[in-house]
């Protein structure tokens, strides 16, 4: 698994520019591709009087939402991406939609973290969730106020099944890098043997990795993000899992604690 494209979502939110600017980052790391991504929906005219009113007003809205996509164009541009490659995609859609749809030429889709109390990032803004259940892609989720990721030291939080191995196979360039890599089960319902071979698994690829059964009364989302401080971890790695209803999506609670309150990069994998 190596990244040759990263897309990242462009908005004018408060975390916009450091969210690129770490994407940026990794671009150069990685000698990737960096793919910026904004897009939104034309208004439909309203209260017409007629057809030449009706036209008028369309050219007016498309010219207003193509202003502010010339806006998150720049912001992408101020984003440390001298000497790396970029491509912009623009478009007149919804923003979750688009980032979806264009996530399929990506080998990771970089978005902000939407917790409760994070900023509203406008109307360019995309949530994580979607497109972690939609796009087929993994997604590295970046709280606010980060704006560089090494990924020194990772922890895998493990719960055997496809989505969890795909998490460990799209994390592969980080856990090669890793100076530490800690594979962590939590409660006593977990598989420590599926920890013990993913372990052995990283090893071949060179990672230094330590397997850690973690046993809590709490819920095991806290436990893994206290986890993940005591080890000065800055990059989580771990499947995602949830189900939609009435075309909302409904996250698992450790899915959940990690979308909404992680303080250090997640790269998920649904």
């Amino acid at each position: 698994m190596d990244y040759a494209n990263i897309l990242v979502s462009a908005d004018l939110g408060e975390a916009a520019l450091d969210r690129m600017r770490l994407a940026a980052g990794l671009a150069r790391r990685f000698a990737a591709t960096l793919t910026g991504a904004a897009a939104h929906p034309v208004p439909a005219p309203l209260l017409v009087r007629d057809v030449y009113d009706a036209v008028a007003q369309e050219q007016r809205n498309t010219a207003q939402v193509q202003t502010i996509l010339e806006q998150a164009q720049a912001l992408f541009r101020r984003a440390g991406t001298e000497g790396i490659g970029t491509d912009w995609r623009a478009g007149f859609a919804d923003a979750v939609t688009h980032v979806i749809e264009t996530a399929r030429a990506a080998d990771l889709v970089v978005l902000s973290r939407r917790g409760p109390g994070d900023a509203d990032p406008g109307p360019l803004g995309v949530p994580p969730g979607p497109v972690l259940m939609e796009a087929g892609r993994p997604v590295l989720v970046v709280p606010p106020g980060l704006a560089s990721l090494t990924g020194s030291r990772i922890v895998i939080a493990w719960r055997d099944g496809p989505a969890a191995r795909r998490a460990v196979s799209a994390a592969l360039p980080f856990l090669r890098a890793a100076d530490r890599v800690h594979v962590a089960t939590v409660g006593a319902d977990a598989r420590p043997d599926g920890a013990d071979d993913v372990a052995g698994h990283l090893a071949r690829h060179g990672a230094h990795v330590a397997v850690h059964h973690l046993q809590t009364e709490e819920d095991a989302g806290s436990e893994i993000l206290r986890f993940a401080l005591r080890q000065d971890a800055d990059l989580i790695a771990t499947g995602a899992y949830g189900h939609s209803r009435l075309r909302e999506w409904m996250f698992g609670g450790v899915t959940r604690d990690l979308l909404e309150r992680s303080p250090r990069c997640c790269l998920m994998s649904h």
